[in-house]
């Protein structure tokens, strides 16, 4: 008898959020003075039992940066990053919360915002484009408290692994699926379209140049747009550019083709000689399939 009533349960406010207010001011300096290097004006924002936390790796029992930590890494974000920014994300806006209960201050108020942090790091060139999330607590003094980050922590690892040379796997200039690419191109230039597509995994993609950034064809509609081409030209020979390469990639666990051709087209109409030059990059999986092919050629006229 009582199920009908459980989603009536009583509201109680418990403060007021506010779009104008002098806390929403005292961040906005502060991330200002960030940005510019500025730490003395950031310090004067600051309480002295200042502290901070990351929240993604943070657990109970962290104890957070004290603000003389939390100055030291704004310097080295300011000298260590070029096109430094943090900006508001999109439409996003930061707002103030005047709790009616807070155990931390009786007069204390929380700022959240919502921004997107940018940069180069300077010496490897990793590039930072990322959203960032920021939950300060002030004091009714108008002063930083606690601040929580909340900030994508590949950021920085992404940047210790650039300071180090590592491999990503195996380049081979002979491969079985490079011998499998060889009778591909084979099969094209002597019109066996179904040996051709035997080597492809049924569920394959492809994308050429010539289609639309997020356009992808199916096996079926690339037969159909490489038929289209054969209306209007013959395969005379490909002739191989250099050499493909195959790399085996640790990183992903994937293994691409790469190759270079020049194909020698005749056009139906009058007989004459066409030039394509072609570059395929081709995913192969563990069973040596193709599952997805990437084309550069501008499409013959």
């Amino acid at each position: 008898m009582l199920l009908p009533f459980v989603g009536f349960s009583q509201k109680k406010e418990n403060g007021t959020i506010y779009i104008e207010h002098p806390a929403i001011d005292i961040v906005d300096a502060f991330t200002k003075a960030m940005v510019k290097g500025d730490t003395a004006a950031m310090a004067e924002l600051m309480t002295d039992d200042f502290k901070a936390y990351d929240a993604v790796p943070s657990t109970p029992y962290s104890k957070g940066d004290d603000k003389a930590s939390y100055l030291a890494m704004a310097s080295f974000w300011f000298n260590n990053l070029d096109y430094y920014s943090i900006e508001a994300m999109g439409d996003s806006y930061p707002d103030a919360f005047e709790y009616l209960k807070d155990p931390s201050d009786d007069n204390a108020v929380t700022v959240e915002s919502w921004d997107i942090l940018k940069g180069v790091h300077k010496t490897t060139g990793v590039k930072i484009d990322s959203y960032f999330h920021r939950s300060f607590t002030l004091t009714k003094g108008n002063k930083i408290r606690r601040l929580i980050d909340y900030l994508n922590p590949e950021i920085g690892n992404n940047i210790r692994r650039a300071y180090s040379k590592r491999t990503n796997g195996i380049i081979y200039s002979e491969h079985e699926n490079i011998n499998m690419l060889r009778l591909m191109i084979a099969a094209a230039e002597n019109g066996d379209g179904v040996k051709y597509y035997s080597f492809y995994d049924e569920k394959a993609s492809f994308w050429d140049l010539n289609l639309g950034d997020d356009a992808m064809l199916s096996l079926e509609e690339q037969i159909e747009q490489t038929n289209k081409i054969l209306e209007s030209f013959d395969i005379v020979s490909i002739e191989q550019v250099g050499y493909p390469d195959y790399m085996e990639y640790e990183m992903g666990g994937t293994g691409v083709l790469y190759s270079w051709w020049n194909y020698h087209l005749e056009r139906k109409s009058d007989k004459e000689h066409v030039k394509v030059p072609m570059h395929f990059e081709h995913t192969v999986n563990e069973e040596g399939k193709i599952v997805n092919q990437i084309s550069f050629y501008v499409t013959p006229k």
